[in-house]
């Protein structure tokens, strides 16, 4: 029985080819892009964290102000995401910095290609301590006169 076997040329067999797929949900991406942002002084997203989002106080299926696109044909990402500046920072040197460490980190994490991450500046947010000392300055600058 086994004689048969040995006659035929395994290279006239056709076996199907593996299948590998993975996929990579929304949140992964928004997980990641939070730790990048937490890296990064001088930027808050705008509306509700991802703390927020991990105790169900905001919407299960995306952080706010975090958006993303996947292309399963070109395995690209495309992100887009929108910050709260704080006061006195230059835009262009942030959105830079930014957009680099997202596709750093995107890419070395999950392996695919980011094609765009475009930064949106909603907002000028001042430092907290600059604005009670200003204001303190302000009221005994008023308690004088």
């Amino acid at each position: 029985m086994y004689d048969k076997f040995k006659q035929i040329d395994t290279k006239e067999l056709n076996l199907p080819d593996t299948i590998y797929s993975r996929d990579i949900e929304g949140k992964v991406f928004q997980g990641i892009i939070c730790q990048c942002l937490a890296k990064i002084e001088g930027v808050v997203l705008v509306g509700g964290t991802f703390i927020d989002s991990l105790l169900g106080r905001d919407s299960p299926e995306r952080v706010s102000g975090i958006y993303i696109e996947q292309d399963p044909k070109t395995h690209a990402v495309s992100v887009k995401l929108e910050v709260n500046i704080k006061y006195g920072v230059a835009i262009p040197d942030k959105a830079e910095e930014i957009q680099n460490k997202i596709v750093e980190e995107i890419s070395r994490f999950t392996g695919l290609h980011v094609s765009s991450v475009h930064v949106i500046f909603k907002n000028v947010v001042l430092d907290q301590v600059k604005v009670s000392d200003e204001l303190e300055a302000e009221e005994n600058f008023s308690k004088g006169f």
